[in-house]
């Protein structure tokens, strides 16, 4: 009796699953990377769970605040942010992943404004609004020769903007049409720049306080690399419509 049940205990441990380790991650809606639709959560969240899938991690996400999601992953309290940009900055409390796609941060402006950007001298005397806590850049968030009045998110900016609050309000031109839809908002009423900010690759982040966020980091590298070779990932890419 006691052979058969060391037998089946053995074999319930090496059932697939069983072993799985389950880790957090947090961050706020960004579609088409992260939503709130659970059915369709994101790029980078399918990404995230279809890479630790294939190294035995199990993920369970959740919905906050930006600001409130990075200060908990560089505390260790929660594992792993889905999507983040690099900054020199965050390199002394976050891990970054291998960048696994890249957004283009735009400048978004009101409909029939004949403003484009060059470079950060032209910007001088506007009122730029951004979002708490992300890494636009240094030399950017450096500058004292415009305003950048913080918002919590993208909605707040294209409302203002819309209200001759701000001049100019800046995001990846995928993520502001995914907002405008969602919301309801005219896209018309909007027009973007056409050049860029800057290329902002996007990673994977965990914290340097959580004493695995390493460990976590390494098992999403290669576990990006096994859905690259399997075709998991063009197929979640391209089921948002990305390529």
């Amino acid at each position: 009796m006691k052979k058969i049940f060391t037998v089946g205990l053995l074999f319930i441990l090496m059932a697939p699953g069983v072993m799985a380790r389950t880790l957090t991650a947090a961050q706020d809606p960004w579609p088409p990377f992260v939503t709130t639709d659970a059915s369709m959560p994101g790029i980078s969240v399918e990404l995230l769970t279809e890479a630790m899938k294939t190294q035995g991690y199990d993920v369970e996400f959740k919905i906050m605040p930006w600001a409130r999601a990075l200060d908990s992953v560089s505390k260790g309290t929660i594992d792993l942010l889905p999507a983040t940009w690099y900054t020199e900055a965050r390199t002394d409390f976050l891990h970054y992943s291998d960048s696994y796609l890249t957004n283009e941060l735009t400048f978004i402006k009101r409909a029939g404004d004949s403003f484009q950007f060059s470079d950060l001298s032209g910007l001088q005397g506007k009122t730029i609004g951004i979002i708490r806590d992300y890494g636009y850049g240094d030399a950017f968030l450096a500058s004292d020769s415009f305003d950048k009045p913080e918002a919590n998110n993208l909605v707040t900016n294209l409302k203002k903007l819309l209200a001759n609050r701000i001049d100019l309000t800046l995001e990846d031109r995928v993520v502001a049409l995914s907002v405008m839809k969602e919301e309801g908002m005219d896209a018309n009423a909007f027009a973007f720049t056409n050049k860029a900010l800057s290329s902002k690759p996007l990673h994977v982040t965990s914290g340097k306080a959580n004493p695995d966020g390493d460990l976590f980091i390494n098992a999403y590298n290669k576990g990006l690399e096994a859905i690259k070779a399997n075709g998991t990932f063009d197929k979640i890419v391209e089921k948002y419509g990305i390529k």
